[in-house]
């Protein structure tokens, strides 16, 4: 789509609802020329909404009122390029953590937790957060300073416990080290204006992983998964996940890695937006909505559920799953 589109498609299909000031910024830019012609200026890959979003507040940008937005933009345009070329959206969202729960607490344990495009890793610790589900349910650490509210729907198997997690590692292509206060602020401004609950969150989730700090590899995941994969121990089940982060790969690199994810040994366990997955969404049981955004949560490349973005909610498919020691 154009540059255009994609940032009307963005306000109407992922910031609605979620952020009124994204959805205002996302809109008029679709139809300011001038603003589009100096994004058109980065590589396609750069030109994301979110990206120039959270860019411009890095930067100290305003962004709760258009004109002052794009007046600012336009003015300090070289810094903003500059910044955009240099960064990468990594929304590290400790929430995706709920959707996937249901999927890691039912696979043998304990875990060796391997994710792809960790960000700073946030979501490589969910034994150590607390969840709190629609109908009432609640399980985790009583203690944790990270509690996590999703609405289910359907058949989800709720676990009673925490998975138990024996080691934990990630790869990305620019790991953020907790410990760095820069790259927290970076995580920070890539929060949307009136999520107010993700802030705190991403907090909490900081001052866990900080207790610990993860294994961050920095490398591309299709070269560096398989050394991850052999290095999880023999005690535990090895399990590659990933959540909103193939998209930003070429059609080539995610058939790639999906064949890779069907020959390794470990188990799979994906959270990407219909689409993504060509492979996952033929699975799908039925259509997916179509006037907002959603993500397939899929274990060995079959689809349990959709998901929201952030995670919060799921929406479970068919009778509850029950995972066997090998794959489905």
């Amino acid at each position: 789509m154009s540059t255009a589109e994609w940032y009307r498609s963005f306000g109407a299909m992922e910031a609605r609802g979620q952020s009124a000031t994204y959805d205002l910024l996302a809109g008029r830019i679709a139809e300011d020329a001038e603003l589009l012609a100096l994004i058109e200026q980065l590589p396609e890959p750069k030109r994301q909404p979110n990206l120039l979003f959270g860019v411009v507040r890095f930067l100290g940008g305003p962004v709760a009122d258009y004109q002052a937005f794009r007046t600012w933009t336009s003015a300090e345009w070289p810094r903003v390029r500059q910044a955009m070329a240099e960064r990468r959206t990594q929304t590290n969202e400790p929430g995706r953590c709920a959707v996937l729960l249901p999927v890691l607490a039912a696979l043998p344990q304990p875990l060796a937790l391997i994710e792809v495009g960790a960000s700073a890793g946030l979501c490589l610790y969910p034994d150590r957060y607390r969840y709190r589900y629609g109908g009432g349910h609640v399980v985790g650490p009583a203690d944790s300073p990270v509690v996590l509210e999703c609405r289910e729907d359907g058949p989800v198997p709720l676990p009673a416990e925490v998975p138990r997690v024996v080691w934990r590692a990630g790869v990305d292509l620019n790991p953020l080290d907790v410990r760095s206060a820069e790259d927290v602020r970076w995580l920070e401004c890539l929060v949307w204006p009136e999520q107010h609950e993700r802030l705190p969150r991403l907090r909490g989730a900081v001052s866990v992983a900080r207790e610990e700090p993860p294994q961050l590899v920095h490398g591309d995941l299709n070269g560096v998964i398989e050394d991850l994969v052999a290095q999880a121990p023999a005690n535990a089940t090895p399990v590659v996940f990933h959540t909103a982060v193939l998209a930003y790969l070429s059609v080539e690199e995610r058939e790639a890695f999906a064949a890779k994810m069907r020959r390794l040994p470990c188990r799979w366990v994906s959270n990407e937006a219909v689409g993504v997955l060509p492979s996952v969404d033929r699975g799908l049981p039925r259509q997916a909505p179509d006037d907002r955004l959603v993500c397939v949560v899929a274990l060995d490349g079959r689809p349990l559920a959709f998901s929201a973005p952030h995670g919060q909610s799921l929406e479970w498919f068919g009778r509850p799953y029950k995972s066997a020691a090998g794959r489905p």
